[in-house]
C-alpha cells in the first residue's frame, strides 16, 4: 500500500513513523514540498497512491476524482484546519477522509501567546535594534489587567485562554458554537459587541464564509486605538488592506501574523 504525505511538518518527522508504516506494510512517498504541491502537480501524483496524508495543499475536487480514477481509497488531513479540503467531493466521491481534532492546541497556543507577549514587550524592535547596531528601550505595556477579544474558543483557543488567565488577562470569547464556562476574567460575547475594550485581538477560529474578512474596515472603526492583533487562525479571517490602513493611522499599533 502507497502512502502519499504532502504536509511539511509530518515529512520533518518521518523518521518517527517509520515503525508504523513498516508495520502496516505501507510505502510512503515523500516529494520536496516547501508548503504546498500545485493542483497539477496533485492530480498528477495523487492516483498513485492508496492513502493521502494531506497538508495545505489544494485538495479540490478535481484532484480526488482523478485520486478515484486512479488508487486512492482514503486521505486524512494533517491537523485541524479544514478550509482547503473539498470534503463535498470527498462524500460525492465515496472516499473516506477525516482530520485530526484536537490536535497541536498547546503548541498553537505557545505560538499564540509568544506573539502577544512581543507585541506587549516589543521584543522584535529590540532585536531588530540591537542587531543593526542599536541598543533601543521600548516602553512596552504590561499584561495583567489586560482585555483580549479571543475569536475562536475551539481546543486552540481554550489553551490560549488558560495561559492568557494565568497572566492576569481577562478574556471576551467569541465563538457561537463553542461552550464557554464563565468566570470573573472570562465572559462569552456576541461579535462584535465590546470589541472596543479590547487591548488585544487573538485570532485563533477557522476559516468559513461567515468568519473571511471578520476583521475588517468596519470594525477597526470600533477597536480601542492602539490595539494589539494576532493571527495564528488564517489569513483571510482580516482584510489585510484594511489592516495595513488601520496600522498606518495608529489605530493598530502592532500586529503579528502567522498566517497570511
Amino acid at each position: 500500500m502507497k502512502i502519499l504525505v504532502t504536509c511539511p511538518p509530518m515529512l520533518g518527522l518521518l523518521d518517527q513513523f517509520e515503525m508504523v508504516f513498516k508495520e502496516y506494510g505501507m510505502q510512503v512517498t515523500a516529494p520536496d514540498v516547501i508548503q504546498t504541491l500545485s493542483e497539477a502537480e496533485l492530480k498528477r501524483i495523487v492516483p498513485k497512491h492508496d492513502g493521502w496524508i494531506i497538508g495545505d495543499d489544494p485538495a479540490t475536487r478535481d484532484v480526488f476524482l482523478a485520486g478515484q480514477i486512479g488508487r486512492l481509497k482514503a486521505a486524512v488531513k494533517w491537523g485541524i484546519g479544514v478550509d482547503n479540503v473539498d470534503f463535498a467531493a470527498c462524500k460525492e466521491l465515496g472516499i473516506p477522509i477525516a482530520n485530526t481534532p484536537n490536535m497541536f492546541g498547546g503548541e498553537v497556543a505557545d505560538v499564540a501567546v509568544g506573539y502577544v507577549i512581543a507585541l506587549a514587550r516589543e521584543t522584535f524592535q529590540i532585536d531588530r535594534g540591537v542587531r543593526g547596531g542599536g541598543w533601543p528601550k521600548p516602553c512596552g505595556i504590561s499584561l495583567e489587567g489586560k482585555t483580549v477579544a479571543l475569536i475562536g474558543y475551539g481546543d486552540i483557543g481554550k489553551s490560549i485562554a488558560r495561559r492568557l488567565l494565568s497572566m492576569g488577562m481577562k478574556i471576551l470569547a467569541y465563538d457561537p458554537t463553542a461552550e464557554v464556562i464563565e468566570a470573573e476574567n472570562i465572559k462569552k460575547e456576541i461579535w462584535p459587541i465590546r470589541i472596543s475594550e479590547a487591548d488585544f485581538i487573538v485570532i485563533s477560529c477557522a476559516l468559513t464564509p461567515s468568519s473571511k474578512k471578520m476583521l475588517n474596515e468596519n470594525i477597526f472603526k470600533k477597536v480601542k486605538r492602539g490595539v494589539r492583533i494576532v493571527n495564528v487562525g488564517r489569513g483571510p479571517i482580516i482584510d489585510e488592506f484594511a489592516l495595513e490602513q488601520a496600522l498606518g493611522l495608529g489605530i493598530v499599533y502592532s500586529a503579528a501574523l502567522d498566517v497570511f
